[in-house]
């Protein structure tokens, strides 16, 4: 153990907190033309040149679709509560609208009732970014017709699989599938206008909105809610510019979507910054948007720090930084879920993806990635400092379970506590997994006994790599 590790007691979480792991249909599924399945916009996207840094697409992936039982197994060999995953739209519905795919409905539902068998809740997401090229090609979400295919796509997962169903989220991170989408271009459709990633911002939330009260109005009890990537924003500087910047920049990430969540409106001061990009809004869309929600998840990653001066140097933090660039800032995440609880009347809270891209290496099977391990239990550990300040949290869900396909990186980048070997497709859990079993092994035993957790070694240094329960 290092010189400077110190010694925290975490507390016995909840008996109901829920402990999982977390994937996307698009990044593991592969099998993109089987049984019906039609195009995403991300098959498309990954066949235009450069769009993908290592010129690779989602063909094959981990190929979940063919190898769903041995994952199952690997999840239920880890000891989570939970697996969160999402339904590939166009594997059920491929044109976004008409005729629906039995096979892809098949497929699910096999997979819902093979988690039920090994004692997994299903916390199922409708739409982790991968719409249905056809609806694309009629304007996509920059399109209101949109939503009201969204609703009819939630309601026919619903009635299908609902009765089995933990939880649904609606939409995962709308601001990555708008801004990243279709104002920056960087993600799949590929598009780049302002005006139109707006729109399309507003017809997401629009669509979580309607669905929720299509949903309810029909008798189904499933909890719902939408899962948000959010950040703390700090300002590089104590210079005015600096400060005024950030605090547009926490308009646009958090405000923007919490606000309309919350409190039924867009902030002004975005909405006067956007002008005439600024999304066309009809009569009843806001209080749709703000029907209220079961559970709200939130994606952590790191923290952001904003420079009127352009990108903040990450390196100039002196913390260790993860291969996507991004630096680790796990008290960030208590942070966030404090402002969240004081600031808005949230439900109950989820971090529903947290996790750590490094470079892994596998070596006489065995992926020593320490450094992810350390960044697991810091985030843990965070969460329950923000529990201890009145947050009331529900669960947490580590991403990714598998190594994947991580979008615009193709597979340079990767987050899985397994990894995946993308030749044999042969699995391997790493240390991180094998520290998350015990960590969940150790907590169960707490409840069981009534006893307190066990301790944790945690050093008080950034680039720190001890993060293990001991026995007191």
């Amino acid at each position: 153990m290092p010189a400077q590790a110190i010694y925290r007691r975490l507390p016995r979480f909840p008996d109901e907190f829920v402990w999982g792991v977390a994937t996307s249909a698009f990044q593991i599924e592969g099998a993109p033309t089987l049984d019906g399945k039609g195009p995403s916009i991300w098959d498309t996207f990954c066949r235009q040149p450069g769009a993908i840094a290592d010129g690779s697409n989602g063909d094959v992936a981990c190929e979940h679709v063919r190898r769903w039982q041995e994952d199952l197994d690997l999840i239920k060999d880890l000891g989570v509560d939970a697996y969160r995953f999402s339904v590939s739209w166009p594997r059920v519905r491929p044109g976004g609208s008409g005729a629906w795919n039995a096979k892809g409905l098949d497929f699910y539902e096999q997979l819902v009732d093979g988690l039920l068998a090994r004692d997994i809740k299903p916390y199922l997401t409708l739409n982790h970014w991968d719409l249905p090229d056809e609806l694309q090609q009629q304007g996509g979400w920059a399109s209101r017709d949109t939503v009201h295919r969204f609703v009819e796509y939630a309601q026919g997962i619903t009635q299908r699989l609902g009765d089995r169903l933990a939880s649904i989220t609606t939409h995962n991170e709308p601001w990555v599938i708008a801004v990243l989408g279709y104002e920056t271009g960087i993600f799949a459709p590929g598009i780049k206008d302002r005006a139109t990633a707006m729109q399309a911002t507003h017809h997401l939330m629009l669509s979580h909105g309607l669905a929720v009260q299509a949903l309810r109005a029909e008798g189904h009890a499933t909890p719902l809610g939408i899962v948000l990537n959010l950040s703390p924003m700090h300002a590089a500087t104590d210079a005015p510019q600096d400060l005024e910047k950030t605090r547009l920049e926490d308009g646009r990430l958090l405000r923007w979507y919490m606000d309309p969540l919350f409190k039924g409106a867009y902030p002004d001061d975005v909405v006067a910054y956007l002008g005439d990009d600024a999304p066309t809004v009809q009569s009843g869309d806001m209080a749709a948007i703000s029907t209220p929600m079961d559970f709200l998840g939130v994606n952590y990653y790191s923290r952001s720090v904003i420079s009127a001066q352009g990108p903040w140097d990450v390196n100039s933090s002196g913390r260790e930084i993860t291969d996507m660039g991004w630096e680790v800032y796990p008290e960030g995440l208590t942070e966030l879920l404090v402002r969240m609880h004081r600031d808005y009347p949230v439900p109950p809270l989820y971090v529903t993806e947290n996790g750590g891209a490094f470079k892994d290496h596998l070596q006489d099977g065995r992926v020593h990635d320490h450094q992810r391990r350390d960044f697991i239990a810091r985030h843990i550990s965070a969460v329950a400092d923000a529990m201890e300040q009145g947050v009331h949290m529900a669960g947490y869900m580590v991403w990714s379970l598998l190594d994947n396909f991580e979008w615009a990186s193709g597979f340079e980048k990767r987050f899985g506590i397994v990894h995946v070997d993308y030749t044999t497709q042969c699995r391997t859990l790493k240390d991180s997994a094998l520290w998350y079993r015990d960590f969940l092994r150790a907590q169960k035993a707490a409840r069981q006994n009534r006893g307190p957790a066990p301790t944790m070694v945690l050093s008080n240094q950034h680039n720190a790599v001890a993060a293990a329960p001991v026995q007191d």
